[in-house]
């Protein structure tokens, strides 16, 4: 079955920094495109940064200057880059990935990881 495991968060004050990562496995002929979304209680799942096929990148306006998204293809991973981390950062982070599998139709199919929980705190 197609995976993906989360790492990298924790506790941090503010103005500290994080790197999140999150490695898919399985039979996994290509991904077209990865996500990190985050989600705070009691609010919405937003999404923070995205790369799409072409390697084009985008990101949240909150975050801009501050995060970066990247990717390692060969390793089936992707990075999330946080610097100068605020407390209205603080949430669950999500990976997702559209990816082709050998357990599939040939179509990308929608892939989550299980979260992981980032605060930013004094």
């Amino acid at each position: 079955q197609v995976q993906l495991v989360e790492s990298g968060g924790g506790l941090v004050q503010p103005g500290g920094s994080l790197r999140l990562s999150c490695t898919a496995s399985g039979y996994i002929f290509s991904i077209v495109a990865m996500r990190w979304y985050r989600q705070a209680p009691g609010k919405e799942r937003e999404l923070v940064a995205a790369v799409g096929r072409g390697g084009t990148t985008n990101y949240a306006d909150s975050v801009k200057g501050r995060f970066t998204i990247s990717t390692d293809n060969a390793k089936k991973t992707q990075y999330l880059q946080m610097n100068s981390l605020k407390p209205e950062d603080t949430g669950v982070y999500y990976c997702n990935m559209d990816l082709v599998s050998g357990y599939g139709s040939g179509s990308p199919e929608d892939r989550w990881g299980q979260g992981t929980q980032v605060t930013v705190s004094s």
